[in-house]
């Protein structure tokens, strides 16, 4: 049987112009992919192009990454106190499993808050002594949720200049005067104070420990000066909580400050689990008000149960064993010793266990963290622009997971490598 094709006026009158858009859009992508390339490839010519490698097993102490046929040491996780892969915690999470579900499908506001929710902002209020606490998704949304909430146009947010990206997206999202100081420079901090005495509120922010560089913020300073002033005290001490300070309290209490610090935000992915999750404590009516009007917290996914139960069984053995945060301090006294008297350049705060062996080249520290790979130590060169260029450097950090012996044998490998690429004398 045959069949006839049939002409319709009109049937391909859109074909065209579908055909030209399409054309359109295939340039588009043709030129934003060489673009791309562009970038990719200046990155990767000025030897800061970052792989990342693969891990098949836990966080912890030691490590299996793959293409690698033997356990490494990792000195380069946030996992200070060694719990992301404590038995303690992973049971209370595959509890919170059972009892409480994988997740919530909700905002906190809507149906998304449950009992042990309430019950770790409770205990996060507690350990660190202020009237409240909220959780978020991580401590990036944390930051980016509290400036805009805190200041208006009346009043002034007060900087350092090297503080962490989050606090930086963060502030650029309030509509205060924004003002910046030099890196832990109290003099200029004074001299902006002195200039921002007509706004209503001044508000000091600081990360608790630079995390690149391992540098303690000079909070006692900090607090005078804002006593002084009349001003608020924020820190950021996700690289202080849990194991920094004689209790692990952070950085207000390593000064011994307690109660001068006014806000406090921080995380749970570092020391305390290591999974995700981040918070804000402080005054119950700021508290308060970021439940009704931070974004982050209105749009977002609540905190996953396991996460949780795993972040508040954390809690509980940091507030059970003092002697997490002295084993984190000897450890780190033990490396930044034997580093010092090979040669090597360690920058930092002495008790701090973020450790930056400085190396200056970026080709350099990749070259050495790879050769150091092959030695069995897991560690990352970071260099621009994640640092300063010409600043390249191995962070290396230290954990109380790490016996004696994983600290000389880190040691052992940086001094062998350190000599045959002549960063230290032979």
């Amino acid at each position: 049987m045959q069949t006839s094709l049939v002409f319709r006026p009109g049937i391909f009158r859109n074909v065209a112009p579908r055909v030209s858009a399409w054309h359109r859009r295939s340039s588009a992508m043709a030129d934003s992919r060489a673009i791309l390339a562009g970038e990719i490839s200046a990155i990767k010519e000025a030897g800061t192009w970052k792989s990342e490698r693969v891990i098949v097993s836990a966080q912890g102490p030691t490590i299996s990454v793959q293409g690698q046929t033997k356990g490494i040491l990792n000195f380069c996780a946030n996992n200070y106190l060694g719990l992301s892969s404590h038995p303690a915690v992973i049971e209370a999470g595959k509890k919170a499993l059972d009892t409480h579900g994988a997740g919530l499908s909700s905002v906190r506001f809507i149906c998304g808050t449950q009992d042990i929710h309430k019950e770790l902002e409770e205990k996060i209020a507690r350990f660190h002594g202020k009237e409240d606490a909220i959780l978020y998704i991580s401590c990036f949304d944390a930051n980016a949720g509290i400036f805009e909430v805190l200041l208006t146009p009346d009043d002034a947010v007060i900087s350092d200049e090297l503080n962490h990206a989050s606090i930086i997206d963060g502030i650029r999202l309030c509509k205060a005067q924004r003002l910046r100081y030099k890196h832990r420079d109290m003099g200029d901090l004074e001299a902006q104070l002195k200039g921002s005495m007509q706004q209503r509120q001044r508000l000091i922010v600081t990360d608790g420990v630079f995390s690149m560089d391992g540098n303690v913020a000079p909070l006692r300073d900090i607090c005078n000066l804002a006593d002084q002033y009349n001003a608020l005290v924020f820190t950021d001490e996700c690289h202080a909580t849990g194991f920094f300070g004689k209790t692990g309290r952070g950085t207000e209490e390593y000064f011994e400050l307690d109660g001068k610090v006014d806000i406090i935000n921080s995380t749970l992915g570092k020391a305390l689990g290591g999974a995700a999750g981040g918070y804000t404590t402080g005054p119950k009516q700021l508290i308060d008000l970021l439940r009704q009007r931070s974004r982050p917290y209105l749009f977002s996914n609540t905190l996953p149960p396991p996460v949780v139960a795993c972040a508040s069984k954390a809690f509980d053995l940091v507030m059970e064993n003092q002697d997490l945060p002295k084993k984190v301090l000897a450890n780190t006294t033990r490396f930044r010793s034997r580093m010092n008297d090979a040669g090597f350049t360690v920058s930092g705060d002495p008790e701090h266990p973020i450790c930056p062996v400085m190396l200056g080249d970026a080709r350099l520290a990749s070259e050495f963290a790879d050769k150091m790979l092959e030695q069995g130590i897991y560690v990352i060169g970071f260099s621009y622009p994640v640092v300063p260029k010409g600043k390249a450097r191995i962070r290396v950090q230290i954990s109380a997971s790490h016996s004696e012996q994983d600290i000389d044998r880190a040691v052992d490998a940086f001094i062998r490598i350190g000599k045959e690429l002549k960063v230290v004398s032979p």
